[in-house]
């Protein structure tokens, strides 16, 4: 048996590609109205990271072209979630911050998605779900090491 048809491999990239879907379906419809998945992935990120990001170190972080990146901040900044500056060092560049809107946008989302997350964790039992974590984990770093 080759590597290509590994059943176990398969199996378990099929699984995770399928509770991807899922969970990006269900999550999205219970986001606040306007509010994409990706929008709140970004805000999420810069209210966890509570730093300026560029463009391009948003594109690394979430493996996106910059020009995917560029057309998610531009919608962030147009509903008031972000600060856009020039970078002091480098006038070509911007950076981006989250904003006290963009905070309660974040804040609403995660109110929104809080219940469908926590009901999930219940169901299959939190230590499953701790004891999956790390395995997720390494998949997730060896995975970008990869890249």
């Amino acid at each position: 048996m080759s590597q290509a048809d590994d059943p176990l491999s398969v199996a378990l990239f099929s699984e995770v590609f399928m509770v991807d879907q899922l969970a990006r379906a269900r999550l999205s419809k219970a986001l606040p109205k306007g509010m994409e998945l990706s929008h709140f992935s970004v805000l999420n990120h810069l209210a966890r990271s509570n730093e300026e990001k560029s463009p391009a170190q948003l594109a690394r972080a979430f493996h996106l072209t910059r020009g995917a990146m560029t057309n998610t901040l531009n919608r962030l900044e147009w509903a008031g979630h972000i600060h856009v500056r020039p970078d002091w060092d480098d006038a070509r560049r911007k950076m981006i911050s989250i904003s006290p809107a963009g905070r309660r946008a974040r804040d609403a989302a995660i109110s929104a998605i809080a219940p469908i997350l926590s009901q999930a964790v219940s169901e299959i039992g939190a230590e499953k779900v701790r004891a999956t974590l790390p395995i997720l984990r390494e998949m997730r770093i060896k995975l970008e090491g990869e890249g």
